[in-house]
């Protein structure tokens, strides 16, 4: 069963850390294979000029791609994060960051995901991520 957009906006609120909860991550969509997430642009995460940090991108990254695997999992449970490769393509300005998680390849005990991350309202593409996580 997939976890519902209110069942993974629970999930991001009462099982991670209060330093991703500072992020103000919402869950948009959600589905067996992926899921959206948005991040608003403050002063708190942006650097110089306006630029959300990239520490908060990859941060957002990782986090969506759990929350892709709990989806297709349909409850909160342990995952750990193996490997995290995160491109920066240009600057992160606007309103808010998209960030769309997808499951890649699902196994027995690592998934395999990549996500594409939106600076809006310009709707255009400022970082990618790929991620393996171990679910045990």
């Amino acid at each position: 069963m997939v976890l519902t957009v209110e069942q993974a906006q629970t999930c991001l609120e009462e099982g991670f850390a209060p330093w991703v909860k500072a992020l103000n991550l919402t869950v948009e969509e959600i589905s067996a294979d992926h899921a959206v997430l948005s991040m608003p642009i403050t002063d708190q995460l942006a650097r110089m000029g306006g630029i959300v940090s990239g520490q908060a991108l990859a941060a957002m990254a990782d986090t969506s791609m759990v929350i892709a695997c709990l989806g297709s999992f349909g409850e909160m449970r342990p995952i750990a994060t193996t490997n995290l490769d995160t491109q920066f393509l240009r600057p992160g300005t606007g309103e808010c960051i998209r960030c769309d998680a997808r499951i890649v390849r699902a196994g027995k005990a690592l998934m395999f995901c990549q996500a594409t991350m939106i600076a809006l309202p310009m709707d255009k593409p400022i970082a990618t991520a790929t991620a393996t996580f171990y679910c045990p």
